[in-house]
């Protein structure tokens, strides 16, 4: 459990770090674009995830099996699937670019996104980003954290010089979002150690009725995962305009700042409650979530009290608007970092019920925001009041799956 520990410390301070360098990246296109063409790039880059989403729901189920076959140090196992999850998740990223390419146009025309030139770039993006979560699945499900933390680092440098680069050249969201993309390029450091998944055993295919159950159930947490996180920029793309989604997708930035910077540590923890359920590693996940729950407050914290210099940070200037909006961003995403992290150990405990619960309140929260979030003020009001119902809702079943699962002992 000492690993557990300095691997979550350790893929917490990358992540800190990365969050500083993308935080730079937001300062540099918010001060050389106008407020319409940042707005522009923070809500191309959601519907990205949003195409990205079909891999993310099946890495996350390949996750969850390798961690739990090396845990139990089943290695003929681990290798085969490791072997089979390969042949499987490649095909599902040729898949999944087609689809996105088959998607894009009729999607992008339901957001309101304003060019085709701004599509392309978030179709080369998402190519990208399939490719990227590809190599993402098999670091985290093989617990190489050393390795995923080097990869976020490298991300973090080449968006912040090659966006600073583009967008002063080019002062169009294209470039800001190309950017994005090239920093996926990280991930061929991977091609370092293709010896490590040369593995030689017979592929094991993954397609079973416990791993089909597991990644129906695995659908359902991503879709309202994404919808927590994200979903809220592509409601500003559709609804909002001009100067007002600037201003949300800067406020909503920082909002975001607070789950993102923490995320890591769910990242080890979901790897670390894949495989071990025994009462000692229940301590050592429960104090790890513990220092996730501070993080986020501490971050929270500190968003509220230095608003002013956040936006100020953006745009080169104190922007009131986008300062009153942070404050209900800053509870709203509170509540969903928390929602985040009971709805990722309930994934990985297998707690079926609660992660399908997770998933439709995430969906149900972004409906709500679509249906009725048709301008900034609205949305805003909204948001906090929503988040906090979902998250009480799978607050109160996580801790009955709790209780049942690992009930106190008698005296």
């Amino acid at each position: 459990m000492i690993k557990l520990w300095r691997a979550g410390v350790m893929m917490s301070a990358a992540g800190l770090l990365a969050g500083v360098g993308n935080y730079a990246f937001q300062a540099v296109i918010g001060r050389c674009l106008d407020k319409a063409e940042y707005g522009y790039v923070n809500s191309t880059l959601g519907f990205i995830g949003l195409l990205g989403l079909p891999l993310v729901i099946a890495s996350t189920s390949v996750t969850h099996y390798l961690a739990h076959f090396r845990a139990i140090g089943d290695e003929r196992r681990l290798q085969g699937l490791v072997s089979g999850c390969r042949k499987f998740l490649f095909r599902l990223t040729l898949a999944g670019s087609v689809a996105a390419a088959l998607l894009i146009k009729p999607l992008s025309s339901f957001f309101h996104f304003p060019r085709q030139g701004l599509m392309l770039v978030a179709l080369f993006c998402v190519l990208a980003g399939l490719w990227g979560t590809f190599v993402n699945t098999l670091c985290q499900g093989l617990s190489w954290f050393g390795r995923l933390a080097g990869i976020t680092l490298v991300m973090m440098v080449l968006r912040l010089s090659l966006g600073a680069v583009m967008v002063i050249n080019y002062p169009v969201a294209e470039a800001g979002v190309l950017a994005s993309g090239v920093a996926f390029l990280a991930y061929l450091a991977s091609l370092r150690w293709r010896k490590d998944l040369a593995i030689k055993t017979a592929a094991v295919s993954p397609w079973n009725l416990e791993f089909v159950q597991y990644l129906a159930v695995g659908t359902a947490w991503a879709v309202g995962a994404y919808c927590l996180t994200q979903g809220d920029l592509l409601v500003a793309q559709r609804y909002f305009s001009g100067r007002d989604l600037g201003l949300y997708t800067a406020a909503g930035s920082l909002g975001r700042a607070l789950p993102m910077v923490v995320a890591p540590m769910l990242t080890v923890l979901f790897t670390s409650r894949s495989g071990h359920r025994t009462d000692s590693a229940l301590r050592e996940q429960l104090k790890l979530l513990g220092l996730y729950a501070i993080g986020l407050a501490a971050g929270a914290a500190v968003l509220l009290l230095l608003r002013n210099f956040w936006v100020r940070f953006i745009f080169g200037k104190y922007t009131p608007e986008a300062a009153a909006m942070v404050s209900r961003l800053a509870v709203t995403m509170a509540f969903v970092g928390l929602m985040q992290a009971v709805g990722m150990w309930a994934l990985a405990s297998r707690w079926l019920k609660v992660a399908l619960l997770y998933g439709a309140s995430g969906l149900g929260y972004w409906l709500v925001l679509l249906t009725w979030g048709r301008s900034p003020s609205v949305m805003l009001q909204l948001m906090p009041a929503t988040a906090a119902a979902a998250f009480g809702l799978v607050f109160v079943s996580w801790l009955a799956a709790m209780r049942s699962s690992h009930p106190r002992k008698t005296q």
